[in-house]
């Protein structure tokens, strides 16, 4: 409890930051999964996610047309409590047919429903969004496929809420923070400020599509689930994605 205390919603200190521990390993997408609208779990069509020199990028020039291919790269393992620090930057142009809103966007997705529990055709997983955006726009915002958050004791309605941090430039490296405690709250940080902050993520609302009725329990609390690296037709790289998991115990 310590250490989890000391480690959330509080600045890390020099020992804690030795602690971080990659995701990624560099070299592969050992320990993550693929799941890509209109496939099948595991099938990473057109090598959509890949690894080069180093570098976890999402890719399409091996797509006839992007199809909808909403795809997320999930982590194996199921999280509840933890700080989560990726790299990212937006490179090359949008894939032919995504959609306007997907320009210079990405994002993580976290406490998402377990990636075998997404069907075939089901356009997102019910889960909460860190949104990766440039162009003129705040990055870290948070968006809500068939969830929910409240900030203040309260519900809020908008699918996305925008965070306060500045603009980055289409193809500059950033680096994002990510502190989920549980179903209790939730911050998102660049260089050690907090630009959004928000309360008790559940289960309801619209935007999913396709998905099991029996996993969309609305009024449900999230306090743990998957967390997945988007495709949603925008190239991006990842050069590092490390994790604290203090969730054991809980």
């Amino acid at each position: 409890m310590l250490r989890t205390l000391a480690v959330l919603f509080l600045p890390l200190t020099a020992a804690l930051e030795q602690q971080w521990e990659p995701n990624f390993n560099g070299r592969n997408l050992d320990g993550w999964v693929v799941k890509l609208a209109h496939h099948q779990v595991g099938d990473n069509f057109g090598d959509t996610f890949r690894v080069e020199n180093g570098i976890l990028r999402v890719n399409y020039d091996k797509y006839p047309d992007f199809g909808d291919r909403f795809g997320h790269l999930f982590y194996r393992k199921k999280l509840s409590h933890f700080p989560l620090r990726i790299d990212y930057r937006f490179y090359g142009e949008q894939m032919k047919g995504g959609p306007g809103y997907a320009k210079l966007n990405s994002g993580v997705m976290f406490h998402s429903q377990a990636p075998g529990t997404i069907l075939r055709d089901q356009n997102w997983p019910i889960s909460v969004e860190a949104q990766f955006l440039a162009g003129e726009r705040t990055t870290m915002n948070v968006c809500t496929p068939s969830t929910e958050i409240h900030r203040n004791g309260q519900m809020v309605r908008p699918h996305c809420l925008n965070s306060t941090s500045k603009v980055y430039q289409d193809d500059e490296w950033v680096t994002v923070e990510l502190e989920v405690k549980g179903g209790e709250r939730v911050r998102h940080l660049i260089g050690g400020q907090v630009v959004l902050e928000y309360e008790k993520p559940m289960i309801g609302g619209g935007v999913a599509l396709g998905f099991d009725p029996a996993i969309k329990q609305d009024g449900k609390v999230l306090t743990d689930g998957y967390i997945g690296l988007q495709s949603e037709s925008q190239p991006v790289e990842f050069r590092k994605v490390e994790l604290m998991d203090l969730s054991a115990g809980r």
